[in-house]
């Protein structure tokens, strides 16, 4: 049974803070909770289905948010597939409105991420205990920077991609972040600058790499009955769809990513073509990633993503928008950035962004990744529409 508008998401809030360290992982998420309640003109005592997951919570952790925001919830989703499960939750949420398991579905995410000094991606890949794959790679394998650069390496040689190619997105990103008073950093950069600062893991240089910040944010989901009553214009949601990626015991293409089938599941299930997309919200967590899941998207062949993303295509005025909100590379990334892609993508419907508004928006997707291209990795997709 197809979900096409039958829901829709009626209220959401991005926290301000990048540094809070005085602020709680529960409490930057209750403060996005009444945020986005407050933008849908909701109560808390409205609320019967929550999903979140994150950075410093343990398994168990949804619970512990339920006692702190006071909720008894007749529904609950955990599911923790990194960075793409926001994304992934609003699709859960929209399935469980309607199959009747609750009425009104909050999804939530908070990080103190750089206030607690959590080095996100430099480390040795960090499963879950007894994961068997873990024996091998904690002690022997790349970091997950590593793993995104043998990724553009990889690109690189097959199709003479470039680093000036890969800048770009770097550089649009930013000139959005700049109309972004949120934004971590807000000054312009340019091509010349992100090849100018250091390597990180070649070829991938500090300006490819997003940034670390505390952050959070809150989605509201209901049915599109509902949200039509309610403060602000629904956003509808049209498709989604969800899958994973692995070595799949060494025969493994690397350059196909999980984006390929969540993607043809999203807009086979949403009945819209990629021509109808007026902008997107792409998980940025290296510049390769957008590149890489532009690609296995649909939105250009494989191979062609060096060209796809030049001469400002990418751009809020450009042919094809992406990441108007700064994305992870500018505004924000506390470890899991899922959330904010589906908050940017409904300001821009709703027509919310200011001087960054993408232009007669009326069709919009997200795209989450979660873990490590070139390793173990997630990927959401969602599409939303204001019609």
């Amino acid at each position: 049974m197809s979900l096409s508008r039958k829901t829709a998401v009626a209220g959401v809030f991005e926290h301000p803070t990048r540094f809070a360290p005085d602020k709680s992982l529960f409490q930057i998420m209750a403060e996005s909770v009444r945020g986005a309640l407050d933008d849908a003109g909701l109560r808390i005592k409205d609320v019967n289905g929550l999903c979140t997951t994150g950075i410093g919570m343990s398994g168990m952790g949804i619970v512990g948010l339920c006692d702190y925001l006071n909720l008894t919830p007749n529904f609950v989703d955990s599911t923790s597939i990194g960075g793409s499960s926001f994304v992934a939750h609003t699709a859960h949420a929209a399935a469980a409105i309607h199959a009747g398991l609750c009425d009104v579905c909050v999804v939530v995410y908070g990080s103190t991420a750089a206030s607690s000094r959590f080095a996100i991606g430099t480390g040795g890949e960090r499963g879950g205990a007894g994961d068997p794959c873990d024996q091998y790679e904690i002690p022997f394998g790349p970091t997950t920077v590593g793993a995104y650069a043998m990724v553009a390496q990889r690109h690189m040689h097959d199709y003479g991609t470039t680093s000036e190619q890969l800048a770009e997105i770097a550089v649009t990103t930013r000139l959005h972040a700049s109309m972004n008073p949120a934004a971590k950093y807000r000054d312009p950069i340019t091509v010349e600058d992100v090849l100018a600062s250091r390597i990180i893991s070649s070829p991938l240089h500090l300006l490819d790499c997003c940034i670390i910040s505390d952050g959070g944010g809150a989605l509201v989901i209901t049915s599109a009955e509902r949200a039509r009553d309610l403060k602000k214009k629904p956003v509808y949601i049209l498709g989604a769809g969800e899958t994973v990626r692995h070595a799949a015991r060494g025969q493994r293409d690397f350059l196909e990513i999980a984006a390929a089938q969540s993607g043809r599941l999203a807009f086979e299930r949403a009945g819209v073509a990629h021509k109808d997309i007026d902008m997107a919200m792409i998980y940025d967590s290296f510049t390769i990633t957008v590149l890489a899941t532009l690609e296995n998207l649909g939105f250009c062949k494989r191979g062609e993503g060096g060209a796809f993303v030049s001469g400002g295509r990418l751009r809020f005025d450009g042919e094809f928008p992406i990441n108007t909100d700064g994305g992870g590379l500018s505004s924000n990334h506390p470890g899991m950035r899922g959330i904010f892609l589906v908050i940017e993508a409904t300001k821009q419907l709703r027509g919310e962004c200011g001087p960054r508004q993408v232009k007669d928006c009326k069709i919009a997707l997200a795209h989450g990744t979660g873990g490590a291209l070139g390793t173990r990795h997630s990927g959401a997709t969602l599409i939303l529409s204001n019609q």
